[in-house]
Protein backbone atom coordinates (compact mmCIF):
# COMPACT_ATOMS: atom_id res chain seq x y z
CA UNK A 1 0.00 0.00 0.00
CA UNK A 2 2.81 2.12 0.63
CA UNK A 3 4.21 1.96 -2.47
CA UNK A 4 1.40 2.69 -4.40
CA UNK A 5 0.79 6.08 -2.50
CA UNK A 6 4.37 6.70 -3.05
CA UNK A 7 4.15 6.10 -6.94
CA UNK A 8 0.77 8.12 -6.95
CA UNK A 9 2.38 10.55 -5.38
CA UNK A 10 5.64 10.66 -7.57
CA UNK A 11 3.32 10.84 -10.66
CA UNK A 12 1.53 13.85 -9.33
CA UNK A 13 4.65 15.59 -8.77
CA UNK A 14 5.56 15.17 -11.84
CA UNK A 15 2.65 15.97 -13.76
CA UNK A 16 2.52 19.76 -11.22
CA UNK A 17 5.94 19.97 -12.64
CA UNK A 18 5.78 19.55 -16.32
CA UNK A 19 2.49 21.26 -16.01
CA UNK A 20 3.67 24.37 -14.81
CA UNK A 21 4.30 27.46 -16.63
CA UNK A 22 7.49 28.87 -16.95
CA UNK A 23 7.84 32.45 -16.17
CA UNK A 24 8.92 33.97 -19.44
CA UNK A 25 11.74 36.82 -19.15
CA UNK A 26 11.59 39.39 -22.11
CA UNK A 27 14.66 39.22 -24.66
CA UNK A 28 16.68 41.90 -24.89
CA UNK A 29 15.69 42.62 -28.26
CA UNK A 30 12.00 43.06 -26.74
CA UNK A 31 13.30 45.37 -24.09
CA UNK A 32 15.22 47.62 -26.22
CA UNK A 33 12.58 47.48 -28.68
CA UNK A 34 9.35 48.73 -26.74
CA UNK A 35 11.07 50.22 -24.53
CA UNK A 36 11.28 53.59 -26.75
CA UNK A 37 9.27 55.98 -29.25
CA UNK A 38 11.02 55.64 -32.13
CA UNK A 39 11.48 58.86 -34.41
CA UNK A 40 11.56 57.67 -38.27
CA UNK A 41 15.43 59.46 -38.90
CA UNK A 42 15.77 58.30 -42.64
CA UNK A 43 13.17 56.24 -44.92
CA UNK A 44 14.97 55.07 -48.39
CA UNK A 45 13.99 53.00 -51.62
CA UNK A 46 16.47 51.82 -53.77
CA UNK A 47 18.34 54.42 -51.62
CA UNK A 48 15.98 57.65 -52.13
CA UNK A 49 14.26 59.00 -50.12
CA UNK A 50 10.89 58.54 -49.95
CA UNK A 51 9.39 60.58 -47.18
CA UNK A 52 8.29 63.43 -48.27
CA UNK A 53 4.49 64.07 -49.57
CA UNK A 54 3.91 61.26 -52.27
CA UNK A 55 6.45 59.42 -51.53
CA UNK A 56 6.19 55.73 -51.32
CA UNK A 57 6.91 55.61 -47.59
CA UNK A 58 5.28 58.50 -46.53
CA UNK A 59 2.92 56.67 -44.53
CA UNK A 60 5.38 55.42 -42.20
CA UNK A 61 6.83 58.94 -41.39
CA UNK A 62 6.49 60.25 -37.76
CA UNK A 63 6.49 58.16 -34.85
CA UNK A 64 6.74 54.36 -34.41
CA UNK A 65 5.77 52.47 -30.88
CA UNK A 66 5.71 48.96 -30.18
CA UNK A 67 4.15 47.99 -27.38
CA UNK A 68 4.67 44.85 -25.53
CA UNK A 69 1.28 43.00 -26.24
CA UNK A 70 2.21 42.80 -29.72
CA UNK A 71 0.36 46.38 -30.88
CA UNK A 72 1.52 49.49 -31.95
CA UNK A 73 2.07 51.94 -34.83
CA UNK A 74 4.59 52.82 -37.29
CA UNK A 75 4.01 56.54 -38.55
CA UNK A 76 0.34 56.60 -39.44
CA UNK A 77 -0.01 52.66 -40.00
CA UNK A 78 -1.51 50.81 -36.48
CA UNK A 79 -1.44 47.25 -35.91
CA UNK A 80 0.55 44.46 -34.60
CA UNK A 81 3.86 43.05 -34.66
CA UNK A 82 5.49 40.00 -34.07
CA UNK A 83 9.54 38.91 -33.64
CA UNK A 84 10.09 35.85 -35.96
CA UNK A 85 11.32 33.02 -34.36
CA UNK A 86 15.05 34.02 -33.80
CA UNK A 87 14.18 37.89 -33.11
CA UNK A 88 16.10 38.64 -36.33
CA UNK A 89 13.16 40.11 -38.10
CA UNK A 90 9.80 41.86 -37.81
CA UNK A 91 6.22 41.05 -38.96
CA UNK A 92 4.08 43.98 -39.07
CA UNK A 93 0.53 43.65 -40.03
CA UNK A 94 -2.31 46.20 -40.73
CA UNK A 95 -5.62 46.94 -41.97
CA UNK A 96 -3.40 49.89 -44.05
CA UNK A 97 -1.31 47.68 -45.40
CA UNK A 98 -2.13 45.01 -48.99
CA UNK A 99 0.43 42.26 -47.00
CA UNK A 100 2.12 41.52 -43.90
CA UNK A 101 5.50 42.96 -44.18
CA UNK A 102 8.38 41.52 -42.90
CA UNK A 103 11.39 43.80 -42.02
CA UNK A 104 14.98 42.32 -41.27
CA UNK A 105 16.56 44.23 -38.24
CA UNK A 106 19.76 45.20 -39.57
CA UNK A 107 20.48 47.22 -35.94
CA UNK A 108 18.87 47.32 -32.55
CA UNK A 109 20.15 49.30 -29.55
CA UNK A 110 19.08 51.89 -27.43
CA UNK A 111 20.02 54.89 -29.85
CA UNK A 112 19.11 53.15 -32.82
CA UNK A 113 17.26 51.13 -34.97
CA UNK A 114 17.57 49.73 -38.81
CA UNK A 115 15.17 47.58 -41.02
CA UNK A 116 15.18 46.60 -43.95
CA UNK A 117 12.69 45.36 -46.21
CA UNK A 118 11.17 44.81 -49.79
CA UNK A 119 8.24 46.71 -50.89
CA UNK A 120 5.68 47.24 -53.84
CA UNK A 121 6.50 50.22 -55.72
CA UNK A 122 3.13 49.85 -57.48
CA UNK A 123 -0.25 48.00 -56.96
CA UNK A 124 0.95 45.21 -58.83
CA UNK A 125 3.03 43.80 -56.45
CA UNK A 126 5.14 42.75 -58.98
CA UNK A 127 7.98 45.21 -58.70
CA UNK A 128 9.45 45.69 -55.50
CA UNK A 129 12.48 48.26 -53.48
CA UNK A 130 14.86 48.06 -51.93
CA UNK A 131 13.67 49.73 -48.40
CA UNK A 132 15.59 50.52 -45.68
CA UNK A 133 14.27 52.77 -42.29
CA UNK A 134 16.27 54.16 -39.81
CA UNK A 135 14.66 55.36 -36.46
CA UNK A 136 16.28 57.05 -32.94
CA UNK A 137 14.48 57.23 -29.57
CA UNK A 138 12.34 60.06 -29.26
Amino acid sequence: MKKIVLFFLFISAAYVFVSCKKDTIPSDNLNLLTSHVWTADSLTADGVDESGAGGMLEMFKGDTKFNEDGTGYVGDINGTWKFTEDESSLVITSDSLSFPVTTKIEELTAQSLKLTTSFPKDSTLTVFSAVRMTFKPK
